[in-house]
């Protein structure tokens, strides 16, 4: 898939979140996509008073929740419309990412597509360029093949191989 096409269909998933979804437009409704390849998603969120916990710094679940929706976002930028569903979400916080007014940076990368699982990472970094969290994220995809607002054609070779073999019996 070319930057163009991944760009395009990342940003109509994210559309489909806001119309679809309750949290993410509610608790992620300052996040921005500034970066999309295939197989990276780049965004940021200027961090508001509800993103913050009570000592006035950006809450873990905060993070937690970008570590989930930029890990959506990694595999929809692989061609998934559906980007299935999670089995396990890890974040480790380094420091914090920032305060009401900061604006913290994610990077998301798809390090694997399956057939059946999809692993993802994502970095954060504050102002400084400071690494203050990573988080990884574990998604079942095979049952996302079936969403007729995929992009097939563009997943990978070996994908694209299988799906044909068992579309065909072979």
């Amino acid at each position: 898939m070319s930057k163009r096409a991944a760009t395009s269909f990342v940003n109509s998933v994210w559309s489909s979140f806001h119309i679809r979804s309750g949290l993410e437009p509610t608790l992620l409704s300052t996040l921005k996509l500034k970066n999309v390849e295939p197989g990276k998603v780049n965004f940021e969120l200027l961090i508001e008073k509800m993103h913050t916990n009570r000592l006035g710094i950006l809450h873990g679940g905060t993070i937690a929740s970008m570590v989930d929706l930029g890990g959506s976002l990694a595999v929809a930028s692989k061609g998934l419309f559906s980007t299935g569903v999670s089995t396990d979400l890890n974040v480790t916080y380094l420091s914090s990412g920032g305060k009401v007014g900061h604006v913290i940076r994610g990077e998301a990368t798809c390090d694997k597509f399956g057939k059946t699982l999809a692993y993802t990472t994502v970095l954060f970094r504050n102002e400084d360029d400071q690494l203050v969290a990573r988080g990884s994220h574990t998604k079942y995809v095979k049952i996302a093949f079936t969403e007729p607002g995929n992009i097939l054609e563009e997943l990978s070779p070996e994908l694209n191989n299988d799906t044909s073999r068992r579309a065909t019996g072979l």
